[in-house]
């Protein structure tokens, strides 16, 4: 059997890292940019605050179900 390489689990240690702290901007931030989105469709001013939150809270609930 070939022995693994320590840079092979640092990179997919380094990988899972990254995705978790990018996870809860992203999902925010893509939250934000569909509900400004709608706001310029609907000509109205309060939807990307709540698409915002929106996307804040399926960040954090994605971070909860990765962590355990």
């Amino acid at each position: 059997m070939m022995a693994r390489k320590q840079g092979d689990s640092d990179a997919k240690s380094l990988g899972k890292y990254l995705e978790l702290a990018l996870l809860l901007p992203i999902s925010t931030m893509i939250g934000l940019a569909m509900g400004y989105g709608l706001d310029k469709l609907f000509g109205t001013h309060f939807i990307y605050i709540i698409f915002m939150l929106l996307g804040t809270a399926a960040g954090i609930i994605q971070l909860i179900r990765e962590l355990s």
